[in-house]
């Protein structure tokens, strides 16, 4: 599922009064920007790593980070020292109004609600949950529940983008209320047991997701005391792809990759332009997820079939090598027919979409974190032309190649346009 907005270009400045920050700028090469973060953990790396990336890009930024609390008087005080531009992931009414009376340029990243005429960048967390839902329908799964947080607004959208993926596949997500980890032992305690009551009423095999990997690993938990086998009965994916929790989670945990360093690249690409073209009015961004990270908790086909199961993971292995549904059907001892019936049954979809399927998968990684060619990257991907290669992806996605690069430019270097071959 695409939910990312439209970023706007340095060319796009329309409502040049609800932007902040009209006031002369420096020049790009000399401007001094104050990174405000609340929390040192995993996502703010990544989201500093993005902002790094920039700024090794285009150079000549001087930054400087406060992770502290601020108190009003102190931020006052902060912005006096002649800051030209603010990215934020500890923002507040206080720190909006002293950046409109300092005119300062402010990008928000924060999780809140977003104040207007301030621009906003932040992960697309329907499209995490709608990523996790296909992960398990790729699979074959035909039940599926999340793990989440009715308490926060960015677990209610994981769950929510979720469930429309399923639903829209045909199926319903059970849901289960995990509130954030409880420092009361007993009641820490009466959740788990109430979470693996949950889970022995749910239908096998499932897929269960969780809005984040803190309560993936509690299912994980849950699960083994209540004697199921991860993955081959109960599949676990979490979100964030922490890795302190992912690595040593047992088994070890898959987890959405939420684009953490995209939203970083993405804040200081805003803030060049605004610094730049003071006209350029504030955005509100939403920025796909960058893929999952499978570890063992989703290493499994929920397929009962053992000749469908075999033909789905020949064609994971060789559907870049230009394979053909024929070759496929001695590792399925199938003929065609059968093998057309059984797809359809089990994934809802035909073998040749299948390949179809891991092909574009392939291309979508190649354009996100190489700078090849198309017509390399047809080439890896099991197409003999590259023209056709780009027929078949903007067709099946709805844009072309050189546009998906362009949009997910920010998951690695930069980019030599001619990469696009004139194409999209």
């Amino acid at each position: 599922m695409q939910a990312t907005a439209c970023f706007p270009t340095c060319e796009q400045r329309e409502n040049p009064t609800a932007t902040l920050g009209a006031g002369p700028t420096p020049a790009s090469d000399s401007a001094r920007i104050l990174l405000l973060f609340r929390e040192r953990d995993e996502h703010t790396a990544a989201v500093l790593r993005g902002i790094a990336h920039y700024q090794q890009l285009h150079r000549g930024w001087s930054m400087s980070i406060d992770d502290g609390p601020l108190t009003t008087a102190e931020l006052r005080w902060q912005l006096a020292q002649g800051w030209h531009g603010v990215i934020s992931r500890n923002t507040s009414p206080e720190l909006v109004e002293a950046c409109a009376d300092f005119r300062v340029p402010l990008v928000d990243l924060d999780e809140t609600p977003p104040f207007s005429g301030v621009s906003k960048i932040r992960s697309d967390h329907g499209a995490v949950g709608a990523m996790g839902a296909e992960c398990f329908l790729d699979r074959g799964f035909a039940h599926f529940a999340f793990v989440g947080s009715a308490a926060h607004g960015w677990a209610r959208e994981r769950h929510a983008g979720f469930a429309e993926a399923v639903r829209l596949a045909g199926h319903e997500a059970a849901f289960f209320d995990l509130p954030a980890a409880n420092r009361n032992p007993q009641r820490a305690d009466e959740d788990a047991r109430q979470l693996g009551k949950w889970l022995v009423t749910l239908p096998k095999p499932i897929g269960v997701m969780a809005c984040d990997d803190r309560r993936a690993v509690h299912v994980l938990e849950a699960a083994r005391h209540a004697g199921f086998q991860v993955p081959e009965e109960i599949a676990v994916l979490g979100a964030d792809n922490n890795p302190a929790l992912c690595e040593l989670a047992m088994p070890t945990l898959s987890s959405v990759v939420p684009g953490a360093f995209q939203v970083g690249f993405w804040a200081a690409e805003h803030l060049h332009c605004r610094l730049r073209h003071p006209q350029t009015a504030p955005c509100d961004l939403r920025i796909d997820p960058a893929g999952i990270a499978h570890r063992r908790t989703t290493d499994v086909l929920a397929i009962p079939d053992r000749a469908t199961a075999a033909a789905i993971r020949y064609i994971a292995a060789h559907a870049c090598e230009g394979l053909t549904v024929e070759a496929v059907l001695p590792h399925a001892a199938a003929s065609r027919s059968q093998l057309e019936r059984k797809f359809r049954r089990f994934l809802g979809r035909s073998p040749q979409a299948e390949i179809r399927r891991v092909q574009i998968s392939r291309i979508r990684q190649l354009l996100s974190e190489t700078d090849l060619p198309l017509k390399r990257i047809a080439e890896l991907s099991g197409f003999d032309y590259m023209e056709y290669m780009c027929v078949v992806f903007r067709r099946l996605t709805g844009e072309t190649p050189g546009a998906f690069r362009r949009r997910r430019r920010p998951a690695g270097r930069a980019v030599d346009e001619s990469a696009f071959e004139q194409i999209g």
